[in-house]
């Protein structure tokens, strides 16, 4: 018999919210996380506007936490710490460490009654970044340059190394199952969730606190993404900058944050009374061996992304009501997207709600596929599909119907979600998700 993995913990910070419930609440409202970025950046700087975290990490972690981590990992510990109360768990865990103790906003139930133990043995984190800590390595740099190497931070590199964020939750939840840190560009978050669903599933952990964080706005990142021709230059209109499948998109909207997932084997979750979001029913990994950017034309990887997701979950193409998408509102993978998704569920596409919520979240590389799964899993627990903003003029390229500007409802009874990442180098990967 099969361990089935369920989800019993969310938790995120975001361009609209420092946790899920008002993240979620500002997605159904339709509101952008865009703004004129607020920093001193080069004046030539081509792009100028991007997605700041609702919440600054200084507000809500102490003196130390924000000198040992770089920003991503500050993020990836706000979003586990609120997935890890959502889900009632209970482990020598960051409500009886003393760094911790001072701050209530994280220990809203340190011994609360209902709370769970969970064997640490039994307990893995599996999160990912595209970008790692980027913003230490280029302060680091510029340290270096400017005042000497006995300048440098003897935490440079814990602070500046890929698994930075996976190590520091880790740390703090004390899980000694193992700590993974998938790298594969945008769709790091999702790749992340894939591989605990398959730590489950193996019967290697009971619990794999699982999701994607990143930190990314800086000069230079933003100035290389926009030589590679990827980001919007709407500097002017930040709210509507971000538009998947307008005839009129220019790329994406670069953002920041975090979000954690909480998944649990079923057995492990009804022993202890947990509540249950949704299950995650399948995943689908693949790489289209074609180009470093650009997705394989005909999205051969895509479809079969999808269709190993769909057969890995025993799902059949019209049990799908709800699909988010990776689109991010480039003129040629959002159109190459939604050739595959038209392929993988043929007329079964007519009745999906499709919501591109980068609309208003913007893309936060590798948390966006993290973030986008815990958007299908409220979808499917409020049976309420977000909003598509900013889609003014219909790219007639596009061959599926994308939900417009006001949430719509879901069907009742067993129903499935899709979500899609892709990602650089040709990652593609695809998550379902089945309700309670």
């Amino acid at each position: 018999m099969r361990n089935e993995v369920v989800i019993t913990g969310l938790g995120a910070t975001t361009p609209l919210g420092g946790n899920v419930a008002s993240t979620w609440e500002a997605v159904l409202a339709g509101r952008s996380g865009v703004s004129r970025l607020p920093f001193d950046w080069p004046a030539d700087l081509p792009v100028k506007i991007g997605a700041v975290a609702a919440v600054d990490p200084a507000t809500l972690l102490t003196a130390a936490e924000l000198n040992h981590h770089d920003r991503s990992a500050q993020f990836a510990l706000i979003a586990a710490r609120e997935a890890w109360q959502d889900a009632g768990l209970l482990i020598g865990s960051f409500c009886a460490r003393p760094q911790a103790a001072n701050n209530p906003s994280f220990c809203a139930r340190p011994q609360a009654a209902d709370a769970e133990s969970c064997d640490p043995t039994r307990l893995a984190v599996s999160i990912s970044s595209s970008l790692g800590g980027i913003q230490t390595t280029l302060a680091a740099a510029d340290t270096l340059r400017e005042r000497g190497p006995r300048r440098l931070s003897p935490l440079t590199i814990p602070m500046l190394m890929p698994n930075s964020a996976a190590a520091a939750v880790e740390l703090d939840l004390g899980a000694e199952a193992g700590a993974y840190a998938p790298t594969s560009a945008c769709a790091s978050g999702a790749e992340a969730i894939a591989y605990g669903f398959d730590l489950i599933r193996a019967g290697r952990a009971d619990v794999v606190v699982a999701g994607g964080t990143e930190a990314p706005l800086h000069p230079m990142v933003v100035a290389a993404f926009a030589a590679a021709r990827t980001l919007s230059a709407r500097n002017d209109a930040p709210t509507v900058a971000s538009r998947p499948f307008d005839l009129n998109r220019d790329g994406f909207v670069m953002g920041e944050g975090a979000a954690v997932l909480i998944l649990e084997s079923e057995t492990h979750a009804l022993a202890r009374g947990a509540q249950v979001y949704a299950r995650l029913a399948g995943t689908g990994i693949t790489s289209d061996a074609y180009h470093v950017t650009a997705p394989s034309p005909d999205g051969r990887g895509q479809i079969k992304a999808m269709r190993l997701a769909l057969s890995s979950a025993s799902a059949q193409p019209d049990d799908i009501v709800h699909l988010n998408p990776h689109a991010t509102a480039t003129k040629l993978g959002d159109a190459i997207e939604a050739a595959a998704i038209r392929s993988v569920l043929g007329e079964a596409a007519n009745s999906v709600i499709v919501s591109a919520t980068k609309s208003m979240t913007a893309h936060l590389l590798g948390a966006a596929g993290a973030l986008e799964a815990i958007l299908a899993v409220l979808a499917l627990r409020h049976r309420t599909a977000p909003p598509t903003i900013n889609l003014v003029d219909f790219d007639p390229a596009i061959t599926i119907p994308i939900n417009g500007p006001e949430p719509a409802p879901l069907p009742a009874g067993p129903t499935y979600a899709l979500s899609n990442s892709f990602g650089f180098g040709g990652h593609n990967v695809s998550l379902v998700f089945g309700s309670t």
